[in-house]
């Protein structure tokens, strides 16, 4: 039988007669109850599996106390092979589940056996060997048990080797990417919170430049991008970059994610100043009340969770506003609008045309100006703002579902900017509150 034809057998699934079959040109693996000749159509209670979301499959010892009882006495010597698979749960979650098939020819087990093991060698964007960095003090100081109970076990399960590396201090693994060869990993997973994150992307870019012979002090470089993947098991306080791109904050959903090898592309801002790069961002670069609240919750990380809201209810009675002069660059090239509702996924069409017409802008001539900057219009904003934010994804988290920009994209080249003006502490509470619910707060007169 050759490797594109359909297969379709009669197995036995949980002691129930079942018709098998995987078609290899949709990738996909279904099985469905036959209680006799006549059930061979699909019906209501067809299960499905695509073959991206089978984790991995093994052939099962049919000499476990387990399987020697009951009907399987019924077969001379039966034969089983077991599939190892996500399963969709409720709010974004995937938990790895277990489905064994029986049957009594040993020929047809292995047909089976080879024929799934040879469609899971194809998908090459599955990680074979990671580098994992652990933050033993990030959240509530879990992470360390959490790799070792829920992520380990399942990439063992999918055959990924790791070598693991437990920061001790601050820039700790920003610090090891700058001098480790990364050639021998296929990504870096970070196992902590939004920090842990971040440390790995600066030491990831600025390695990355470093070699490429690009200076990224310089706001107009054309970054050399890297091609490891970095993966996020959220074991932190907000986890906002896990959360905004799988949807929820669960460690076992994103190792599912990192073995079948999925991947989103994602912008990345660079904050420059007086000529120097300070840093590079993903999700948020808030001034006045978001970073008030960052910078003032550093110092009490002793108080643990809860800093935030120390911090946050202390930020918001002191009402500061800045008064300022914001100067911005509107995106042409982007064919999506924060305030168009069309939340980003995998696949994200916005986020692919977007990108597409941005590198045609960035192919066309400069018609006879010397530079680039003399073709671009800015714009300028005078005022006074309670806070002034640019979002490169929604920054949605457990408390804050939606996020600050529900309908930003993660890869369309372009940032959110988000500009809430002076107003009542009464109106301030009414923004602040629709964080928390799924009501938009970019509707408010204060917002724009």
């Amino acid at each position: 039988m050759g490797a594109a034809e359909p297969l379709r057998s009669v197995l036995w699934v949980k002691r129930r007669r079942c018709a098998v079959s995987l078609d290899p040109a949709r990738a996909l693996l279904r099985w469905w109850r036959s209680p006799g000749p006549g059930a061979d159509t699909p019906g209501a209670d067809t299960c499905s599996v695509p073959v991206s979301e089978i984790i991995i499959v093994e052939e099962t010892d049919i000499n476990r106390k387990h399987y020697t009882s009951g009907k399987w006495q019924k077969m001379e010597k039966p034969y089983a092979f077991t599939v190892h698979c996500v399963k969709r749960a409720r709010r974004h979650r995937w938990k790895c589940a277990q489905v064994t098939f029986w049957c009594a020819d040993e020929p047809l087990c292995h047909l089976w056996l080879q024929t799934l093991r040879e469609l899971l060698e194809k998908l090459t964007s599955r990680p074979k060997h990671l580098l994992v960095f652990i933050n033993p003090f990030g959240g509530k100081g879990h992470g360390k048990r959490i790799y070792e109970r829920k992520v380990a076990p399942l990439f063992m399960l999918a055959s990924i080797s790791t070598e693991v590396i437990i920061t001790e201090r601050a820039n700790h693994a920003k610090d090891i990417m700058h001098e480790i060869d990364t050639d021998k990993y296929d990504g870096i997973v970070c196992v902590g919170g939004d920090g842990m994150f971040s440390e790995v992307l600066h030491g990831l870019i600025g390695r990355t430049q470093r070699l490429a012979g690009v200076d990224p002090s310089h706001p107009r470089a054309a970054l050399v991008a890297s091609p490891l993947r970095i993966g996020v098991i959220p074991a932190g306080s907000t986890d906002c970059v896990c959360f905004s791109t799988v949807g929820t904050n669960d460690a076992e959903t994103s190792a599912l994610h990192i073995i079948v090898g999925d991947s989103l592309p994602m912008d990345v801002s660079s904050v420059h100043h007086n000529g120097a790069l300070l840093r590079y961002s993903v999700s948020l670069l808030g001034y006045g009340f978001y970073g008030d609240i960052i910078k003032d919750s550093e110092s009490k990380r002793w108080m643990g969770l809860a800093r935030y809201d120390f911090s946050g209810l202390k930020t918001f009675l002191s009402h500061h506003c800045y008064e300022g002069t914001v100067s911005f660059l509107p995106a042409q090239h982007t064919v999506g609008s924060p305030r168009d509702g069309k939340p980003c996924r995998a696949g994200c069409i916005v986020c692919t045309q977007s990108k597409q017409q941005l590198e045609e802008e960035q192919k066309k001539p400069p018609h006879g100006v010397e530079s680039a900057e003399e073709l671009e219009e800015w714009k300028v904003i005078c005022g006074k703002f309670l806070a002034i934010n640019a979002t490169n994804m929604s920054c949605a988290c457990p408390r804050s579902p939606r996020g600050l920009s529900p309908a930003a994209h993660l890869g369309d080249g372009s940032s959110d900017l988000i500009l809430i003006r002076k107003c009542s502490r009464f109106n301030f509470l009414r923004f602040l509150i629709r964080h928390t619910n799924h009501s938009t707060s970019l509707l408010l007169k204060f917002i724009e």
